[in-house]
C-alpha cells in the first residue's frame, strides 16, 4: 500500500498562483468586454439611447383636429364644435375592467345603460382604440375623475372639442353624425390619430361624404412625465389645424321650421329653388338626434329608435318610396298633350271608367272634364280614358324627363330610385305583358308606380320652372339649366290646373296662402296602402294601414321661385294632411313671422317642440322596460 504525501508549501503556492491568474484573467476579460460595451453604447449608440431615454421622460400626445363646420346658404352654422370635458378608456392600459368602470359610474353618475355600453365596447375594442365613457362633462365631474387617476390606470380624462348640432333632430338625416373609429376602419388605415381619444369621423350622410375636407390636421403636445406616467410639466404644444367649412344650399331656418311643422307626423318635406335647383330644405321626420350618436348612443335609446314603427332611422326624403297617387296627374297631362291630346277635349265623368267587365272608380261624379278641370278636381275618369287612349309606354318617358325613377348625383350613400313602369319593365321583371288595367292604375300614381319625396319635388320644380333643373345640396355657381322639351303652352295648361287646385274649386282650397299678392299652386295625392275591401277605406283603423297623404306645389304661381313636395305617411289624404304643411312651409319663405305664429300655436297643442316630445317618448320607453331615465 502506497502512502499519500501531503503537498509541500511550494506546490500550494504554485497552485494558488495559477488559480489567481486564471480568475484574474477572466475578470480582466469581463472588464474589458464591459468597458468595450459601455464605450460602444456611450459613443456609437449614444443617439439611440438618448432618444429612448427622452421617450421615457417625454410624452408626445396627438391633439384631435376640430372638424370643419357645416354652414347654410347664408353662413349660419348647422354643425359646429364646442369645448367640453370628456373621459375615455384605453383598453390596453386597463388593470381591472369591471372595477374601473364601476368607479367611473359612481364618479360620473352613469346609468346602467351607459355601463353596459362601456363594458361591451371595451370588450370589443382592440388595443389602444379609445372607448368613450362620457363627454360634455362639467368641470366638477372632470375634476372628480382627474384626482383619482393614480387609482384608475387606463382612464384618460381630457379637455377637447365635440361635434355639436344646434338644430338636433331637424338635421339628423341631412348631416348624419360622427363616431369613434371602429376596429375595421382602423385596420384599413393604421393612422395613430384614429385611436387618439376624442377623435371621431363621419359615419353617415354629409358628415361621411365630406370627411376629407372636414377632418383637418392634428396638433401635438409634449409633456415631461415620471416613470409612472404622472405629468410633471408641459413642454410645448403645436395647435391643430381645423377642417375646412362646407357651405350647403340649405336654408337652416326653413329646415328647422319644416321639421317642427311636421309635428308628430311621419313624413318628409323637400323644397327646391326653381331658379337654381338648390335644395333649400330636405327634412325627414321623426329622426334621431345626431348629438346622441356623437356622444355615444345608449343601448336603450338605440332600441327605441330601431323598433319605432315610424322608422326614425330612415331618411324618408331619399330612401322612402311611395305610390305618388294623383300628384302625377300634371305630369300625365304633359304626356297626353305631347301625344296629340287636345287639352280642351272633354270626358264625361259618371263616377268611373269601364274597362271590359271592370269599373275603375273615380272620386266623384264630375260631369264633363277637360284637362285643366280634371287636374283641379283630380278626376280619375278623365285620366283613365285619355291614358288608355295613348298607352302608358307613351307616358313613362315624360315621367323620367321630370325626374321620376332617376338617381341624382348627391353626396348621400343611399338613394332609392323608385319605379317608372312600362311594358318592357314588366316583361323583364315578371315575364308578363303590360295590360290596359296597368295603364289605368299607373296613370293615377298607383299600381307599379313608386317614387321618393325627393323625386316628386324635382318633378314639381321642373313643371314650375320649365327647366331641367339638376338639384344640388351644395351652394355653388352653376350653368343655367336647359329648357324642357315641352312647349310653354303645354306647361301653362298643367300649371293652370294646379293653380285651380288651391285657388279655384279644387281639392286643396283650404290651404290657400294667406299672403297678399302671393298664391300657391299644387296637386294633392292619396296613395293606398291596403286594398279597399270589406268596408275598409284607408281613412281609419290601425295607423300602418291608413292611406298616405301627398302634395306637390310651387309658389308664386307667376314666376315661381320655390317648389316643394310633402309626404305624410298614413296621413289619410293629401288635402287633409300634406297640403296644410306645405302651406305653412311656403308661408315661412315669404312671411316668417306669420308662419312662426301659426307653428307656436300648433306646438302648444302638441305638447312642445321636437326635443321635448322626444324626451317624453324616451322616458315612456324606459318606463315600459322598467328602467329609470
Amino acid at each position: 500500500m502506497i502512502e499519500k504525501r501531503a503537498p509541500t508549501s511550494g506546490q500550494l503556492d504554485i497552485s494558488f498562483s495559477r488559480r489567481t491568474a486564471l480568475v484574474g484573467g477572466v475578470q480582466a476579460t469581463i472588464g474589458v468586454v464591459v468597458a468595450a460595451r459601455m464605450g460602444y453604447i456611450s459613443i456609437f449608440e449614444n443617439e439611440r439611447y438618448k432618444l429612448l431615454s427622452e421617450s421615457n421622460r417625454i410624452n408626445l400626445t396627438l391633439i384631435p383636429p376640430r372638424r370643419g363646420w357645416f354652414i347654410d346658404r347664408l353662413g349660419k352654422p348647422i354643425a359646429t364644435n364646442r369645448a367640453d370635458f370628456r373621459v375615455d378608456i384605453i383598453p390596453d392600459r386597463l388593470v381591472d375592467k369591471d372595477a374601473t368602470v364601476k368607479t367611473l359610474a359612481q364618479l360620473l353618475s352613469l346609468n346602467q345603460d351607459d355601463v353596459d355600453r362601456i363594458l361591451k365596447e371595451v370588450t370589443e375594442a382592440q388595443g389602444f382604440q379609445p372607448v368613450e365613457v362620457a363627454s360634455g362633462l362639467d368641470y366638477e365631474s372632470f375634476a372628480r375623475v382627474s384626482v383619482r387617476l393614480p387609482d384608475l390606470p387606463g382612464v384618460s380624462p381630457r379637455q377637447g372639442f365635440s361635434r355639436y348640432y344646434p338644430s338636433g333632430a331637424a338635421v339628423g338625416h341631412l348631416l348624419g353624425y360622427v363616431g369613434v373609429v371602429s376596429a375595421e376602419e382602423y385596420k384599413l388605415k393604421r393612422d395613430p390619430l384614429m385611436i387618439t381619444p376624442g377623435f371621431k369621423i363621419g359615419k353617415d350622410a354629409l358628415e361621411k361624404a365630406f370627411e376629407p375636407q372636414l377632418q383637418g390636421k392634428p396638433g401635438a403636445r409634449r409633456t415631461e412625465v415620471t416613470a409612472r406616467g404622472k405629468i410633471v410639466r408641459e413642454l410645448s404644444t403645436r395647435n391643430d389645424t381645423p377642417g375646412k367649412p362646407v357651405q350647403l344650399a340649405i336654408n337652416v331656418d326653413l329646415q328647422n321650421f319644416a321639421a317642427r311643422r311636421l309635428g308628430a307626423e311621419s313624413g318628409s318635406v323637400v323644397v327646391i329653388d326653381c331658379l337654381t335647383g338648390d335644395i333649400v330644405a330636405m327634412v325627414s321626420m321623426p329622426c334621431f338626434d345626431p348629438n346622441s350618436f356623437s356622444e355615444g348612443i345608449g343601448r336603450m335609446e338605440w332600441e327605441m329608435l330601431s323598433k319605432d314603427e315610424r322608422v326614425p332611422l330612415r331618411n324618408k326624403s331619399l330612401q322612402g318610396l311611395y305610390p305618388p297617387g294623383s300628384t302625377l296627374k300634371p305630369m300625365v297631362g304633359l304626356a297626353l298633350m305631347k301625344n296629340g291630346v287636345d287639352p280642351d277635349e272633354t270626358v264625361s265623368c259618371g263616377g268611373g271608367y269601364r274597362l271590359g267587365n271592370r269599373v275603375f272608380k273615380c272620386l266623384g261624379r264630375h260631369g264633363p272634364m277637360n284637362m285643366t278641370s280634371a287636374i283641379m278636381k283630380s278626376c280619375n275618369t278623365y285620366f283613365y280614358s285619355m291614358s288608355n287612349r295613348i298607352g302608358y309606354d307613351a307616358i313613362a318617358p315624360v315621367a323620367k324627363d321630370l325626374g321620376l325613377g332617376q338617381r341624382f348625383p348627391l353626396p348621400f350613400a343611399s338613394q332609392s330610385f323608385g319605379t317608372v313602369p312600362d311594358s318592357t319593365w314588366k316583361m323583364k321583371k315578371y315575364g308578363k305583358d303590360w295590360s290596359n288595367a296597368d295603364t289605368l292604375n299607373a296613370a293615377i300614381g298607383q299600381g307599379y308606380m313608386i317614387a321618393s319625396p325627393f323625386q316628386l319635388a324635382v318633378m314639381a320644380s321642373r313643371i314650375a320652372s320649365g327647366l331641367k333643373l339638376e338639384p344640388d345640396i351644395m351652394l355653388k355657381k352653376r350653368k343655367p339649366a336647359p329648357h324642357l322639351i315641352y312647349p310653354e303652352e303645354h306647361l301653362a295648361v298643367v300649371r293652370k290646373g294646379m293653380d285651380l287646385v288651391v285657388n279655384g274649386a279644387g281639392t286643396a282650397v283650404r290651404s290657400r296662402l294667406e299672403l297678399d299678392g302671393i298664391q300657391m299652386a299644387g296637386k294633392t295625392g292619396t296613395a293606398q296602402v291596403k286594398a279597399i275591401k270589406d268596408g275598409f277605406r284607408g281613412k281609419s283603423g290601425a295607423w300602418k294601414y291608413r292611406d298616405h297623404g301627398l302634395f306637390v306645389c310651387f309658389a308664386p304661381t307667376v314666376n315661381p321661385r320655390y317648389a316643394a313636395s310633402v309626404v305624410i305617411e298614413h296621413g289619410m289624404g293629401g288635402a287633409r294632411a300634406a297640403a296644410p304643411v306645405a302651406k305653412d312651409v311656403l308661408t315661412f319663405l315669404f312671411d316668417p313671422d306669420k308662419a312662426m305664429a301659426s307653428l307656436e300655436a300648433f306646438e302648444a297643442g302638441w305638447g312642445g317642440g321636437i326635443q321635448e316630445r322626444m324626451d317624453r317618448q324616451y322616458a315612456a320607453f324606459l318606463a315600459s322596460r322598467g328602467s329609470a331615465p
